[in-house]
C-alpha cells in the first residue's frame, strides 16, 4: 500500500525525524564586542597620556570649535580622539550599523540617551567609560561649567565596524523618536 501525503494534510513525520535547526543567535555586524571596544578606548587613552600620540595633537586647543582626529583605522575598527567645547552638542543620533564605546580622557561629558520613553542623562567624568550597542540613540556634550574653557575635554571613541552613516532624531510631542535625516559619514560625533 502506498501512502500519499498531500500538502494539505498532516505529515507522518515526527519531531524526532525532522532535521534540527540551529537556534537563532544575535548576529553582530562585527567580530568585536562592546567589551573589546571598551578595552581599545581605555588602552588608547593610556597611550595618549603616555605621549604616544603627541604628534596627532594640535599645538593649541580651540575653545570654540570641536576637533577630532582618527588615531587608528582598519577593517574592524576606527579609533578617534575628540575634543569637546562648551555649548556644543552632537544632536540626538545613532551610529547606524556600528557598535561604539568611549573613554573620557579629561573633563566631563553629559550623555542624553533615548530610553524608549524619554531622555535620560548621565555624566561621564575623566576615566569613565560607556559602550553603545546597535540602536543606541544619544546626544553628547561637554558638561557645562565643569572646567575652564581653555582646558580641553577629551574622549577616545571606537566604532566597529568603522562608521559609515549616522541618523539624527528629534523627540516628538508624543514622546517618540522621529528620524529627521541620515548622513553618510566616516567622521564621528559631528
Amino acid at each position: 500500500m502506498t501512502t500519499t501525503i498531500s500538502p494539505f494534510t498532516a505529515s507522518p513525520l515526527t519531531a524526532r525525524t525532522l532535521p534540527r535547526r540551529p537556534v537563532p543567535t544575535r548576529v553582530l555586524p562585527t567580530r568585536l564586542c562592546p567589551a573589546d571596544l571598551l578595552r581599545l578606548t581605555d588602552q588608547t587613552a593610556a597611550d595618549i597620556l603616555d605621549g604616544k600620540h603627541d604628534t596627532a595633537l594640535p599645538d593649541q586647543w580651540d575653545d570654540v570649535a570641536r576637533w577630532s582626529t582618527r588615531l587608528h583605522s582598519d577593517d574592524d575598527v576606527d579609533i578617534w580622539l575628540i575634543s569637546w567645547t562648551e555649548g556644543t552638542s552632537t544632536e540626538l543620533h545613532d551610529h547606524a550599523g556600528s557598535l561604539g564605546a568611549l573613554t573620557v580622557l579629561s573633563g566631563s561629558l553629559t550623555e542624553s540617551r533615548w530610553t524608549g520613553r524619554g531622555l535620560r542623562d548621565r555624566v561621564l567624568d575623566a576615566g569613565d567609560q560607556a559602550s553603545f550597542p546597535l540602536g543606541w540613540v544619544h546626544d553628547v556634550m561637554r558638561t557645562p561649567g565643569t572646567a575652564p574653557s581653555a582646558d580641553p575635554t577629551l574622549s577616545v571613541h571606537a566604532y566597529s565596524p568603522p562608521l559609515s552613516a549616522m541618523s539624527y532624531y528629534e523627540v516628538t510631542a508624543e514622546q517618540s523618536l522621529r528620524r529627521v535625516r541620515t548622513e553618510l559619514t566616516d567622521v564621528p560625533e559631528k
